[in-house]
């Protein structure tokens, strides 16, 4: 009976490395990439409800202080 030789295993994982890079490679061909007028439409839409979340937020921050701050005022 003859024996298969085992590769070893610098030759295995290079193997699967250099799949990987192939595989990559492939998948980035099928990517639709953003052109710059949607990137800068997106970042601005982000920019806008980041400010309109932390209005918010500043809101709510100075009702809840002031309410806080009536109440100590008010036991006190």
């Amino acid at each position: 009976m003859a024996e298969v030789k085992k590769v070893n295993w610098f030759a295995r994982t290079w193997g699967k490395i250099c799949k990987y890079f192939r595989e990559l490679k492939s998948e980035l061909k099928k990517v639709v990439w953003s052109t710059p007028q949607q990137v800068l439409k997106n970042a601005l839409i982000v920019v806008a409800c980041v400010l309109v979340v932390g209005v918010f937020i500043w809101l709510f921050d100075f009702v809840a202080q002031t309410l806080i701050t009536t109440l100590i005022n008010l036991f006190n």
